[in-house]
């Protein structure tokens, strides 16, 4: 993990999977889903620090990034990019996975799971499951009350939004639902780790 100059992370902003295989003994690899997410499979020695904690979990991250490289992952690759792009604001290297644990997982390499860890649906999946609720629900309301229509308008209007800013309200409410919390015992245990 530790190297003398630059780092190949501080020169690059993103892995592929195929070369994060490649480099995974010498990565200090952060999963920034949320806990559920995280739970139903994760790189093998992958540390969960949600998105949303990112900023409180700065020191220790900068700590691990001075001892070495930093690699960020999330289902995608959207929300890890973000939270380099944050983490880049505030000196600190790292470089996120092209395409997520989904790349990851479409090349045939092993995932973690915890004993005993019940599996949540992906955030882009429970985002889906909102919004489809909510304007469904709007439509068949409507039906009596006119103005329920708003409803569907206006998760509409919201996700035209989340499209055109790369930004999802929804997904911030949904990550603050207790499946999607993690609990304070297992953040802390994790922030300990990454100052050692």
């Amino acid at each position: 993990m530790k190297s003398k100059g630059k780092s190949p992370v501080s020169r690059t902003t993103s892995l592929t999977a195929a070369q994060a295989h490649a480099r995974l003994a010498e990565l200090t690899v952060i999963d920034v889903r949320t806990p559920g997410e995280y739970a139903s499979g994760h790189l093998p020695g992958a540390h969960n620090i949600p998105l949303d904690h990112l900023d409180a979990a700065r020191p220790a991250l900068k700590s691990a990034a001075g001892r070495g490289d930093l690699l960020l992952v999330c289902a995608s690759g959207n929300r890890s990019a973000q939270a380099r792009e944050r983490l880049a604001e505030h000196g600190i290297a790292a470089a996120d996975l092209t395409g997520g644990t989904t790349a990851w997982i479409q090349l045939g390499h092993e995932v973690q799971r915890p004993a005993g860890a019940r599996a949540v649906w992906a955030m882009e999946r429970q985002v889906r499951f909102a919004a489809g609720s909510l304007v469904l629900t709007g439509l068949l309301l409507g039906r009596r009350r006119p103005r329920a229509r708003l409803l569907a308008a206006g998760v509409a209007g919201g996700l035209v939004f989340s499209a055109l800013t790369d930004t999802c309200g929804m997904a911030k409410v949904l990550a603050k639902l207790p499946h999607n919390r993690p609990k304070a015992t297992d953040l802390d245990a994790t922030l300990d780790a990454l100052t050692r």
